[in-house]
């Protein structure tokens, strides 16, 4: 798996998919519960406690979703990246080059295919530390096909072997 610690090169790549809207339902739920329960409860005590309360249901909701919002999968001339992370030190791209890759593939059930949310696997050819693993990602059936089909017409034109 290469890695490397820079953003996301702009117009470089060609976006395959992010996050579907299912995986912000634990973030809609951690909301309900800071904001619904939470945040009445701790007026009953003070408002100094709820302001607090308040501030860190704030910071940790919207962390939560744009961190989610940052996962991109994406393809280039060189592999397949996963761009992620918004703190400096947490942002990050890994990734499988062509000539390493083995295949991409997505996990299918009623609910995946209901909510149009996928798991994707895009294995490594020599170690299974080094493929990249996503869950939730929309479009990710699609993903999945140009991925492997893009790879195929590697294979076929000899950039590859």
């Amino acid at each position: 798996m290469e890695q490397d610690n820079s953003s996301r090169p702009s117009g470089h790549g060609t976006l395959l998919a992010v996050k579907s809207w299912t995986a912000y339902l634990n973030t809609l739920l951690l909301a309900v519960l800071l904001f619904g329960f939470a945040l009445p409860l701790s007026f009953r005590y003070s408002e100094w406690l709820a302001g607090a309360v308040m501030l860190v249901a704030i910071l940790v909701v919207g962390y939560r979703i744009l961190l989610i919002r940052s996962v991109q999968l994406y393809y280039d001339d060189v592999g397949v990246w996963l761009y992620s992370g918004i703190l400096p030190w947490a942002k990050g791209v890994q990734g499988v080059k062509w000539r390493d890759m083995d295949e991409a593939v997505f996990v299918p059930s009623f609910w995946s295919w209901l909510f149009r949310s996928y798991s994707i696997r895009i294995g490594h050819r020599f170690t299974k530390s080094s493929e990249i693993l996503l869950t939730r990602m929309g479009n990710g059936k699609a993903a999945v096909e140009r991925l492997n089909a893009h790879h195929q017409e590697l294979i076929r034109n000899n950039v590859i072997s």
